[in-house]
Order: C-alpha cells, then structure tokens, then sequence
C-alpha cells in the first residue's frame, strides 16, 4: 500500500492529511495559526514565520499518527492560501511578514519600499522554496497584481505589463503546471517538518481551484459552493475571459482549463464562528453534554426555527471590499422573541441567499441552467446547512465523503505528478466518491423564494445610511 499527502495551508490553519492511493483519509493533523496582525484599517499579516511553523507543527503530528513506514509515502501536494504576497531576502527567507489576502494593499501593485527584497511570490512559493530550495511555483496561483498571462499559463513578456506591475522577471520565480513536480524535500526541510527527505513535492493551484479539483467534475449544470473562510462559487469552462460583469476567470487545477468564480463573501464562515462564540461558553458546556460540537448542538437547536428565522435577516458584509469600505454586516427584523439561536441561523440564510443572486448572476452570464450544487468545506458537515443551500436555491445539494476537498485536491496533485495515476480524471475517478444529497422540501422553498424578493433590496436602502456612518469613524 502507497500513500499520499494532501497539504492545505489555509486562512485559518494549516491542515495535514495523509491518503491511501483510493483517497481514504489514513491519518490527519491541524494547527491553528495565529490571530492576522491588523494594526490598522486595511492592514492584514501573518506574523512571525506562522505558515512555515504551522505547517512543520501539522506534519509532525500527521505522521506520528500515520501507520506505515515513511518508506510507504510517495508524494505530497502543496496548496496555500491564495491572493496572498510574500517578499524575501535573496536567502529566501521573510523580508517582512506574509500579506494575507484581507490587506487592501494587495489591490494595487508591488511597491519596493524594502530594500532588502530579493524575490516576490506567493505563499504557495514561499513554502516550495522552504521545502524544496528551489525558487518555483505554481502557474495556477497567481490572481490580481502578477505580470501573468492566463492564455500561456507563464510571465508575460511584454515590457509595458512588467513595468505596470513593477516586477521584473529576476524577482519572480519559475513557474510550473499544476501535478508537475516542483522539487524534493530537502534535508533541512525534513529535519523541520519529519517529511521524508527526498519526497516529491506536487505543484497545485489557489486553494478554491484545488478545492474544485478535490470535489470532482463539474459540469455544465452543476455549481460549487465553497464554505470557507472566503465563500464563493464556481464552475468549470474551457475557456479564459477577463471581460464578465459577474465572475472572474482563475486558472483550475487542470492544466489549461479555467475556473469561473461568482463574488462572493469575505469573512464568510468567520460570521457564523463569531455568532457562536458570542454566546459564551454556556454553549460549549451543553454541547459537550450533549455529547456534541458546539456547531453541532447549534445546528440541532436552529433545525427547530422555521426558516427566515422569524423574521431576522443578516448581510454578512462582516469585511468590507477595498471597493466599497463603508460596508458593515447588518441584522435586522429584532423582536423580543428572537435568541441567539435566531441569529444563528439567520446568518446561515444570509450565506445562503447571499451566494444564490451571486452564483445565479454569474451562471446567467454565462448562459447556463443550474440543476444541482456541490458543496464543500467545514460548514458542508452541517446538516442544517446543507437542507438551507437546497432550500434557498431550490436544487439539490449534494456533499461528497471528504469534505476537505482542498487536501484530497492536493493529494490528486500528487498522485498524478508522481504517476501513480496517468491522469487528472483517472486519479479523481479512484479517489473521490459522493457522500449524500439534500432535497429541497417545497414549503421551506417557497419561503425563501418569498423572503429572497425582500432580501435582495436590503443593501439598496442602508448603504447610503453606511457611507454616512464610515464618514463618521473613518
């Protein structure tokens, strides 16, 4: 038996998962990174060398659980958190800390404002060169201010876009597709890590794009929603545009295919953790009673409240865009009866409604008829969760038996880098299977459809009361 790691550097934590080669979990860890240092408005990084420990942290404590002998593994796939940006001294190591992908910064180009930078990369870079020594990356992680050409999947050698981006070719490093090898785990790097030295190291894509990979085939008729700390749609095309009004075209985790990607919600499934952690540790006591997780036990207790939560209704804008800052989250539609159960699941029906004008709008662009959705991380593992996204899109909705997709996505990488597999689809055929469907129940449906009439027309009438108040603080 062979295995395979799947390697997820999220926004959150950095996740270890090690897989048999039919995409069975064998053993798993996670660390938590530390709290974004955020010293002022639109200032967002990691601090210290958090991705890089963490990761070495989640990798020692995946193998000492893992079973076989380092001999058995074969490869790892590396994903990062994407629309991140890392500079480094000519040694490879931090010349400042990593820019998380909430720093309004990252919205314009690179400014050489440290002398000492040598290279300018993105997370999924940085941690290769840590692993590996070798100065590579992934083509497919590179969205917003890079000199990339989508169409050649490489930098552009055009002068006028290298110098609207500030960033010559010398400070960049090369780039491969996704499922090549980048390199081999270095000795320094094993001793940091326990990874096997020598281990393949696959290259990936942006997280969501691994995370497409990791939940199978989509097709025409079939969407993704992805329940992160960032949440946004998707679905597969051929090919590349950067002229839609209501998505965005990102390189997928397949060489030359695209991924097409509604807008979606920042802070997304930070909401519903802020939710729950607002109503103490009472909360974690009864769960735990319960013989439950705190989310759990409030998915059991919010199953019980008719859908539009009595008339509470919440804009998750918990992080405002660099486009329109004066954004804030919203709840409205209080009354004496409503709990802190309400607003819990309120904010799970904002998600919900929230993502179906974005997902719809994009496949109207597109010109395509939804018939189901797919959908993926933490917050899939909810039942209630799920019964709203079929209810509120009026669509089954379906979850598969790894709900991490983006580890499974990255240990796809690898099975086909290393050529355990031949190909993508021969290795997405063996290793991902559905786990269950949810129906939409009609009479819950036909609430939504009612309250999204209602939902959609919010934002019109308190945003110019927010850009009075942002006047005020800002």
């Amino acid at each position: 038996m062979k295995y395979i790691i799947g390697i997820d550097g999220g926004s959150q934590s950095t996740k270890v998962v090690i897989f048999d080669t039919e995409g069975h979990v064998v053993a798993e860890a996670h660390e938590p990174l530390k709290p974004l240092l955020l010293p002022k408005e639109g200032v967002a990084l990691h601090p210290d060398d958090d991705l890089w420990t963490s990761l070495g942290l989640a990798c020692r404590r995946a193998l000492s659980r893992f079973p076989g002998r380092p001999g058995d593994l074969i490869g790892a796939g590396l994903c990062t958190i994407r629309c991140c940006r890392t500079i480094l001294k000519n040694d490879g190591t931090l010349a400042h800390p990593v820019f998380s992908w909430m720093d309004l910064r990252l919205a314009r180009p690179y400014e050489h404002v440290f002398p000492d930078v040598a290279h300018v990369t993105t997370t999924s870079g940085y941690i290769t060169h840590r692993l590996t020594g070798r100065r590579r990356d992934t083509a497919a992680n590179y969205a917003g201010e890079w000199p990339i050409d989508n169409l050649a999947w490489d930098w552009s050698p055009d002068p006028e876009i290298i110098r609207r981006f500030n960033l010559p070719r010398t400070m960049l490093f090369d780039l491969v597709m996704p499922g090549a090898i980048l390199g081999t785990v270095t000795k320094a790097a094993a001793e940091a890590t326990g990874l096997p030295e020598g281990l393949p190291v696959a290259a990936t894509a942006s997280d969501k794009a691994v995370e497409a990979l990791g939940t199978g085939d989509l097709d025409e008729e079939t969407a993704l929603v992805s329940l992160g700390t960032y949440i946004t749609s998707m679905v597969e095309g051929a090919e590349f545009t950067d002229t839609a009004g209501t998505y965005w075209t990102n390189l997928a985790c397949r060489p030359h295919r695209y991924l097409y990607e509604s807008g979606g919600i920042r802070r997304g499934m930070s909401t519903v953790t802020w939710v729950r952690e607002l109503m103490g540790e009472g909360v974690v006591r009864r769960a735990g009673e319960a013989g439950l997780t705190p989310d759990d036990y409030l998915g059991r207790l919010a199953a019980e409240i008719p859908a539009g939560s009595e008339g509470l209704m919440t804009v998750p804008d918990w992080l405002a865009p660099a486009s329109a800052l004066y954004k804030r989250g919203l709840m409205i539609g209080f009354t004496g009866r409503h709990s802190g159960v309400h607003m819990y699941r309120s904010v799970m029906e904002a998600i919900a409604l929230t993502m179906k004008g974005h997902c719809l709008a994009m496949a109207g662009e597109l010109d395509r008829r939804l018939k189901r959705l797919i959908i993926s991380g933490g917050g899939s593992n909810g039942d209630l969760f799920m019964q709203i996204f079929a209810d509120v899109f009026n669509l089954p909705a379906s979850r598969t038996e790894i709900n991490g997709a983006v580890s499974l996505g990255s240990a796809i990488c690898a099975a086909v880098g290393t050529g355990f597999y031949g190909s993508f689809e021969e290795a997405m055929a063996r290793m991902i299977r559905p786990r269950d469907t949810f129906r939409p129940v009609p009479a819950q449906a036909e609430v939504y459809d009612r309250l999204d009439e209602v939902y959609k027309q919010i934002s019109g009438h308190t945003d110019e009361i927010l850009k009075k108040s942002y006047a005020v603080f800002n």
